[in-house]
């Protein structure tokens, strides 16, 4: 009996000595917390007292969960900008500092995933597997860390790629009035990347939910989901979700472009965000300028875009190609944010509703839109065979204007205008109905050559369709020189015009094709 009691009281003493000795040894962690309140909430700022630490931009938590990010750093008070429902919040309530800036998660696992601003899911497909995390605020890469833009982006869009070509690492702004088909302009872009190796980002802006689920659904019917993320701001969302939406989206693509890929992003609009903008700047009383917009409107918007580059191989050599989409009203791209976003990129295509109006689709303007970079990157064999083709359109509308009031043609002056009809017929292209670079290549090639001007008007959307088809007769080893060679060679132009000459004997009327 004594000795289990002296074995316990020993069991007793060792146990007591380990808690005095760790007792002894423990030195308190403290951390001091900075917790405010809220002074005064409305539909999307809250102005919040006792957060003198605070920086600008820094992210604030509020009871119940809803995240701010500090905008207004004043002496007294800080003006948040709300980045969930205002209504959850009241006077009172507490903040506190989280000490990190907003940002986003990025990875391969969101390729296929619709999300919020903020990385949470909206598409009920479970959570987002992702080892990293980004600030949705970066600056913009060094020059000396960019190189020249040199590769063509195909877009499937055959007056874009042949009169506006886009190179990977351009920012080219597609504007116009609502309902012109923007929107299917830069969704098409993303259809044809598939099997390019090029990841693709959609950011809807303040859209409203049926257009987000339309785009979507697009994308999922075509498979071009597997290599997209969808970052979504709808229309009925805080003004502050709206505002963050395209910088978080470019952290995201910005991601796999240091990762040495090729990526698209698609802004969609930035007119919403510069809406959203002037609306959260008057809430905090910041001084209004033209139009309303706070005075360093263009600064949101240049240092957003100039994240879109082309890295030199020493960083990967990846690169990232915006579209940025703006809203025109009546046709005004003179108007203050359409100006600003034209200065900021490197060109623009211009989708005209009188073109739309007649049928034209899509409604490119070519006259007032214009590629700054792209056809540095344009293939050599687009050159060749679609060089001329922008002055002859031009002639072709000048022509076809001034035809209008009745005036007497002559016979070379009829020809141009005849020559210009086709070729508007062989720019119209149905919504998402992308084609490849030989089907492209096959009908330009015929449009120079003249091949379609003895066929009836009526007659050219078949006629498109079957020189299309005869582009897969192309021989291979001339479709390969369609990616390597600097020029088409006379034998390759004789081949494939012979192809496709072939190709229109049934459109041709009679007299013609026995001649």
């Amino acid at each position: 009996m004594n000795t289990e009691l002296e074995s316990l009281q020993g069991v007793f003493d060792r146990a007591f000595n380990s808690v005095h000795q760790a007792c002894e040894e423990f030195t308190p962690n403290l951390a001091p917390h900075e917790i405010g309140a809220v002074a005064s909430i409305s539909t999307a700022v809250a102005m919040v007292s006792g957060l003198p630490g605070v920086g600008f931009e820094e992210l604030v938590k509020f009871s119940g969960g809803v995240l701010g990010v500090a905008f207004n750093v004043d002496e007294d008070e800080i003006g948040v900008v709300l980045l969930g429902e205002h209504w959850r919040l009241h006077a009172g309530d507490e903040v506190e500092r989280t000490g990190r800036v907003a940002d986003v998660a990025v990875g391969d696992g969101l390729l296929g995933r619709v999300i919020d601003p903020l990385g949470r899911p909206l598409d009920d497909a479970g959570p987002i597997h992702s080892n990293d995390r980004r600030p949705i605020e970066r600056p913009a890469a060094a020059i000396m860390d960019r190189s020249p833009v040199t590769v063509p982006l195909q877009t499937g869009i055959k007056v874009i790629d042949a009169l506006l070509p886009i190179g990977r690492g351009q920012r080219e702004l597609i504007l116009g009035d609502r309902q012109t088909g923007k929107t299917a302009i830069a969704v098409g872009a993303i259809l044809n990347q598939r099997d390019q190796n090029v990841v693709c980002v959609y950011c809807a802006i303040g859209q409203r939910a049926s257009a987000v689920a339309k785009a979507i659904a697009t994308l999922r019917e075509n498979g071009a989901m597997e290599y997209t993320v969808v970052v979504v701001s709808e229309g009925n969302d805080p003004p502050g979700l709206t505002y963050i939406a395209p910088y978080a989206a470019t952290s995201i693509a910005e991601y796999f472009m240091e990762s040495g890929r090729d990526v698209l992003i698609v802004y969609d609009d930035l007119t919403q965000h510069a809406r959203a903008y002037r609306e959260i700047s008057l809430l905090l009383r910041r001084p209004p300028g033209r139009e309303a917009f706070p005075g360093d409107i263009f600064y949101i918007h240049s240092r957003l875009l100039e994240r879109a580059t082309h890295l030199s191989e020493e960083h990967g050599g990846g690169s990232l190609t915006a579209l940025p989409i703006i809203e025109t009203d009546a046709q005004d791209i003179s108007a203050y944010i359409p100006t600003n976003l034209i200065s900021i990129t490197d060109g623009q295509i211009y989708l005209s509703p009188s073109l739309f109006e007649l049928g034209v689709l899509p409604a490119v303007d070519v006259g007032k839109s214009v590629s700054r970079v792209g056809g540095k990157a344009q293939r050599a064999t687009y050159r060749a065979v679609a060089g001329d083709l922008k002055l002859a359109y031009a002639q072709f509308e000048e022509l076809e204007s001034f035809a209008k009031f009745g005036a007497r043609l002559d016979a070379d002056t009829l020809k141009t205008i005849e020559h210009g009809r086709r070729i508007r017929a062989c720019l119209k292209q149905p919504e998402f109905s992308q084609v490849s670079v030989p089907a492209q290549i096959a009908v330009l090639l015929a449009l120079s050559a003249g091949l379609f001007d003895a066929i009836p008007t009526e007659q050219m959307t078949d006629a498109e369709r079957a020189v299309q088809e005869s582009s897969e007769g192309i021989p291979s080893e001339i479709r390969a020189r369609f990616e390597t060679a600097k020029e088409l060679s006379d034998e390759d132009r004789s081949a494939i015009i012979e192809i496709t000459r072939k190709s229109l004997t049934n459109f041709l009327p009679k007299s013609k094709e026995n001649a």
